[in-house]
C-alpha cells in the first residue's frame, strides 16, 4: 500500500512545506515537554537540577545570558544532525519537561524562597515585563529547536536524493538563524530572571 501525501502538502511551495515541518515539529516538541512534566522525574535529577539552579542564581546578568546560550547553542547544534537530530531534540524536550517538573517540586519542598520576591511584592509593570520576557524566551528557543529538527530531516531527505550539497547553504542561513535567536533567547531570559530576583 503507497503512503499518499495530503492535498495541502502537494499544493504547497517548498518554502511552505518547510514552514509546514517547522509547525508540525514544534507541536510535537510541546506535547514531549509536557509529557516530560507530567511523569516524575528520579531523586537524582531532581538534585542535579536544583543544583544547576543554584549556579545560576549566583552568576552575574551577563555572565548568566552567556552561559544560557553557551547551554542551548550546542545544543540545538545537535539537532541539526541529519534525522537523529529529530530524536536527539525530543529527548532534550523531555528531559526539559522534566526540568520544569523537577523545579516545581524542588520549591515546593523548599517552600518560598527567600531569595524571590512573592508575587504580591510584584508591581503590575513588573510582572508583565517578566510575564512578556517569559514567553519571548520560550518562543526564541522552542522556534530555534523547531527549526533544527525540521531541517535535520530536510538534510536527510536531501541526502538520500542526492541533494546534500544543495541544502547546505539553507543549513548554514538556519543555523545562523537560530544563533540570533538563542543569543536573544538568552538576553530576555536573564531579563526576566532579574524581574523575578533570581
Amino acid at each position: 500500500m503507497n503512503f499518499k501525501y495530503p492535498s495541502f502538502w502537494m499544493s504547497a511551495s517548498g518554502k511552505r512545506k518547510r514552514i509546514y515541518s517547522m509547525l508540525a515539529v514544534f507541536v510535537l516538541a510541546i506535547l514531549v515537554v509536557i509529557v516530560g512534566f507530567i511523569i516524575p522525574p528520579s531523586p537524582l535529577f531532581v538534585q542535579e537540577i536544583n543544583d544547576q539552579t543554584n549556579q545560576i542564581v549566583y552568576q552575574d546578568p551577563t555572565a548568566r545570558g552567556i552561559s544560557i546560550f553557551t547551554n542551548n547553542f550546542p545544543l540545538c547544534l545537535a539537532m541539526f544532525v541529519p534525522l537523529v537530530g529529530l530524536p536527539i531534540g525530543l529527548f532534550l524536550m523531555f528531559n526539559t519537561g522534566q526540568g520544569f517538573r523537577a523545579l516545581l517540586e524542588v520549591q515546593l519542598a523548599n517552600g518560598t524562597s527567600t531569595t524571590t520576591p512573592s508575587p504580591s511584592q510584584f508591581s503590575g509593570t513588573t510582572a508583565v515585563l517578566a510575564l512578556i520576557f517569559a514567553v519571548l524566551t520560550f518562543v526564541f528557543e522552542f522556534v530555534s529547536y523547531s527549526v533544527a529538527m525540521s531541517e535535520s530531516i530536510w538534510l536527510f531527505r536531501r541526502i538520500t536524493q542526492g541533494k546534500g550539497r544543495h541544502e547546505l547553504k539553507n543549513l548554514l542561513i538556519m543555523i545562523g538563524v537560530i544563533a540570533i535567536l538563542l543569543a536573544l533567547g538568552g538576553v530576555v531570559e536573564t531579563l526576566a530572571l532579574y524581574l523575578v530576583g533570581i
